[in-house]
Order: C-alpha cells, then sequence, then structure tokens
C-alpha cells in the first residue's frame, strides 16, 4: 500500500450527498432565476467545498485512521462551508423571503446571538466528548447527523455577521465580541484535546483498517494514535484561532471605517457648523467684542475635537440585542 493508492481508493462517493448538494444548487439557481452572478459563484464554491469534505480521502481517512484528518473535515463545515453559503446568498431574493411572516419571526427568534452562540459551542463541545465521538465513528447515521448538526450550527453562528441583509447584521463592535467568544471555546477545547496525555478516542488506537492501510500511516508516515489527537488538536487550537482572528480584525476594519458620532449621537460629517452671524450675535455685549469672539472660536474647537472622539463599544448582552 502506497500513499497514492490509499488517496486513490479512499473516496466515498454517496449518492446522498452528491444528488442532495446536487437539489440544493437547482434550488437555488430557481431561486435567483438570474445569469451567474458572484454571489452565485460564491455559493456554488460553498456547494463544491462541501461535496470535497463529504465524499473525498477526508471522508474516509477521518472517519477509519486519523482524528487530524476528521478534524479537519469538521473545521471545513464549521468554519468554510457556512460563510460562503451565506456569502452567496442573493440580496434581493433574500429580503422577499423574510417578508413571509413565518420565516421571519423564525429568523428574529433563531437568528439572534444570544441563541445561536450557545448552541454552536453545545454542539462542538457535545460532539467531541469521547463516548459519542466513537458513536459516530462506529454508527454512519449517527455520524451523518453529527455532521449534519456541525453544518446547521454553524450557519446559524454566522449568520448575524453575514447576512446579506445589513439591516440584519449585529454591529461591528458585537461581532467581535460574538467572534471573541467563539474563538475562546474553540481554543479551549483544541487546547484540552492537545494537552490530554493519553488517546482520548480508544477508536483511533484500534481503527478496523478496511484498506490495509494502518501500517502505512503508523510506520510510513510516522504517525501514532497519540501524535495524531495531539495534531488534530492544534488544527482546532490553532488554526480555529487564526480563522477568528481574521475575521474578528475584518469586523474592527468595518467598525474603523464607520461615521462618527457627535456626542449627541448625530454623525459628524454633515452636521451644520454655527455661521459667523450666530458666533457674533451670541457674543455677550457688555464684554470686549475680539476676546469674546475669540473665546467662542476656542470653545467651538474644543467641542469638534471632543465629538470626534469614538465612542466605546457597549457591553456585550446590550449591544448583541440592539444592534440588529
Amino acid at each position: 500500500m502506497t500513499t497514492a493508492h490509499l488517496l486513490a481508493i479512499a473516496w466515498s462517493p454517496d449518492p446522498s450527498v452528491i444528488g442532495g448538494c446536487a437539489a440544493l444548487l437547482v434550488a437555488y439557481g430557481a431561486w435567483l432565476r438570474r445569469a451567474l452572478t458572484p454571489r452565485a459563484i460564491t455559493f456554488a464554491t460553498g456547494v463544491v467545498v462541501l461535496v470535497i469534505t463529504l465524499i473525498s480521502p477526508i471522508d474516509r481517512l477521518g472517519e477509519l485512521y486519523l482524528f487530524s484528518v476528521h478534524m479537519v473535515q469538521h473545521m471545513l463545515l464549521i468554519l468554510v462551508v457556512p460563510p460562503l453559503l451565506l456569502w452567496g446568498l442573493p440580496v434581493a431574493a433574500t429580503r422577499g423571503l423574510l417578508r413571509v411572516p413565518v420565516i421571519d419571526r423564525l429568523e428574529r427568534t433563531i437568528g439572534r446571538p444570544k441563541v445561536t452562540l450557545p448552541l454552536k459551542i453545545l454542539a462542538l463541545y457535545a460532539w467531541h466528548v469521547p463516548a459519542l465521538y466513537d458513536l459516530a465513528l462506529r454508527n454512519e447515521q449517527v455520524h451523518a447527523l453529527e455532521h449534519l448538526i456541525f453544518l446547521v450550527t454553524a450557519t446559524m453562528f454566522w449568520w448575524p455577521v453575514l447576512t446579506p441583509l445589513r439591516e440584519r447584521r449585529i454591529k461591528p463592535q458585537a461581532a467581535m465580541m460574538y467572534l471573541i467568544g467563539a474563538m475562546a471555546a474553540i481554543a479551549l477545547l483544541g487546547m484540552a484535546i492537545t494537552l490530554a496525555p493519553t488517546v482520548l478516542y480508544p477508536f483511533y488506537s484500534h481503527p478496523p483498517d478496511p484498506y490495509g492501510a494502518l501500517h502505512l500511516v503508523r510506520q510510513g508516515w510516522g504517525i501514532s494514535a497519540l501524535a495524531d489527537q495531539q495534531i488534530g488538536g492544534l488544527l482546532m487550537w490553532i488554526g480555529g484561532g487564526i480563522f477568528y482572528i481574521v475575521a474578528i480584525l475584518t469586523e474592527f476594519g468595518l467598525w474603523f471605517q464607520e461615521p462618527e458620532e457627535d456626542e449627541v449621537g448625530g454623525p459628524t460629517l454633515g452636521r451644520r457648523e454655527p455661521s459667523v452671524a450666530a458666533v457674533v450675535a451670541s457674543v455677550d455685549t457688555h464684554s470686549d467684542a475680539p476676546a469674546g469672539i475669540l473665546r467662542r472660536g476656542s470653545e467651538t474647537r474644543r467641542t469638534k475635537a471632543g465629538a470626534g472622539s469614538r465612542p466605546g463599544p457597549a457591553p456585550m448582552d446590550d449591544t448583541m440585542e440592539g444592534a440588529r
């Protein structure tokens, strides 16, 4: 058994996966009813990545031999596919869909950060409990359910940040705190897996080896079960952390580009300045006129300087609920 041979045979073209993704593309095309657009290309890319994630050697090697490869599959389902699908949603069609009262109420109920973040973290932690993780590896139906839950909860998680409807996104300040919370959760779990002194998932200590590739993995590639687990934990801890840092920096850039507001909440740009006549008229007639004008001008400059400062972010709970 060689690496090239293993990669050539370790495909799992599941008809349900291929058929489901094809149906998703057809439904998207019928919904869009327009020529190919950048958003359509992005959505199609997300579907292609989903197919590759579920039928390529990533799937077979992950569920049979290597925890680290299985972690790559999970990261693709959580961090890559949902953003691509959401970026690909057409704005007008999405807005029209949310005009349906039932769908609008559903989105406003389960699309809130206080709902989506805990659900995403709960799904991630629950499916990495050793007993449940091994059960998914030994049972195809449970494994499919695991992937579906990862995909659904991750899509829900990214919706408040990446929805194509700007009025439904949370503000950048809230988005940064939201993403930091998710990053902390994934980092803690990845750290625990990486630093575990023993193999947490017994399945990978004695895999079934249907391809006769275990010798290649252990001896040819030099990956023991414990080293494999440590690599997988680092992928979650460091790899996932880098992805979230990029997302956080992106939100910071959006926050930095927002119009500044003065102390009473009005935008700095376009704020009407007092006319010269108004300043002169407001000068105390009993005081020396030149000195009064100079004093008024100094106060105006100080006011403008203070109005240009950026207000700090609100507390996380209040900002997330009020930012939509």
